[in-house]
């Protein structure tokens, strides 16, 4: 079976070519939202948003008419440890529930107009324990990575994407602790619910795992290799795939951050394309933000995953481009611009 991307080396090759923002649109879309019929500025960060948008989509009027939710599920051998409150087979359960029309991402996403993706990525076969050994080989990395690319619709005008993977908190707390440094405790959260001591047990598994591979903490792939899961790999892929189409990303909360600060790690820049869409209520999550220079659009507590809070912010960018691409003018509407 022929990959999407044959080796690392490809994957790496199509990180660094990376299509810029269009100055030209920016400079458009920042003229044209002076002279819509408001006051300067009192659309606040909606008209930010807008000209960011149109940046990204290279028109002046831009648009969100088909927004994509992508939901990636994968299992992780790390659960062995008993880092989470719910068993494995919960994962395989949920991805029956989205595919059934039934989880809080298909009504949020039916809300806000977004067609919406599942894909399970070998449930049957868990990554490894990364406190034993890399979480996946190179060919895992890549055929996880290669499904999260091929499954961007090039249609699409906004990315979402979103997870179900129990463990996979631990598994983002790994990755935050390998690429920005602190203590464990600094980047572990309760997740799905664990308490006071399971919260102390996912600390010393991800001290565990950083320390067996001391690379992760230099390279952003080798970090997702040996500490992330199929699910964190195939966002990643995906996210790098909307920036190769130019598709801007809303960046869920700290399980979807993980994945992509991997990609920033690897290669600065490589999240120009991406907004934070909420700060969720995970430990880690506003502190990896901040490591990526990402203001949230959204704080409202939620914790859910599935790229809840990602969908709910669609609703924020349909009204700032709708403000900007339909707004009259002041010459337009005849209105005294004072």
């Amino acid at each position: 079976m022929s990959r999407t991307f044959p080796t690392l080396s490809a994957f790496r090759a199509a990180l660094q070519d990376l299509p810029p923002v269009d100055a030209a649109a920016i400079t458009l879309a920042t003229d044209r939202n002076a002279q819509l019929t408001k006051p300067p500025g009192s659309l606040g960060r909606l008209e930010e948003l807008a000209i960011w948008m149109a940046g990204w989509q290279g028109a002046a009027r831009p648009h969100v008419d088909a927004p994509q939710v992508i939901i990636f599920a994968g299992n992780h051998g790390v659960t062995a440890r008993g880092v989470s409150a719910f068993p494995a087979a919960v994962t395989a359960q949920m991805v029956a529930n989205f595919q059934a029309g039934g989880a809080a991402i298909n009504q949020l996403s039916r809300a806000f107009g977004a067609r919406m993706d599942v894909h399970a990525l070998e449930l049957d076969r868990p990554t490894a324990d990364f406190t034993v050994s890399p979480a996946m080989t190179e060919d895992d990395l890549l055929d996880a990575l290669g499904t999260g690319w091929d499954a961007v619709d090039p249609a699409a005008d906004l990315l979402v994407t979103g997870e179900m993977g129990i463990g996979n908190t631990t598994s983002a707390a790994a990755l935050a602790h390998a690429l920005y440094g602190g203590s464990p405790a600094d980047w572990v959260g309760r997740g799905t619910g664990v308490d006071d001591a399971g919260l102390a047990l996912k600390a010393r598994v991800v001290a565990e795992g950083v320390a067996l591979h001391p690379q992760t903490r230099q390279d952003g792939l080798e970090a997702l290799r040996c500490l992330g899961g199929r699910e964190l790999a195939a966002m990643a892929g995906a996210i790098l795939r909307a920036r190769h189409l130019r598709i801007p990303v809303l960046l869920d909360g700290f399980i979807c951050t993980a994945a992509a600060a991997c990609l920033d790690v690897a290669q600065k820049g490589a999240l120009d394309h991406c907004l934070a869409a909420h700060v969720s209520a995970e430990a880690g999550h506003a502190p990896l933000l901040a490591h990526l220079g990402k203001e949230p659009l959204l704080s409202l507590g939620l914790r859910l995953g599935e790229g809840s809070g990602a969908a709910l912010a669609i609703g924020i960018l349909k009204g700032a481009v709708a403000c900007q691409s339909g707004m009259m003018t002041f010459a337009e509407a005849g209105v005294s611009a004072g």
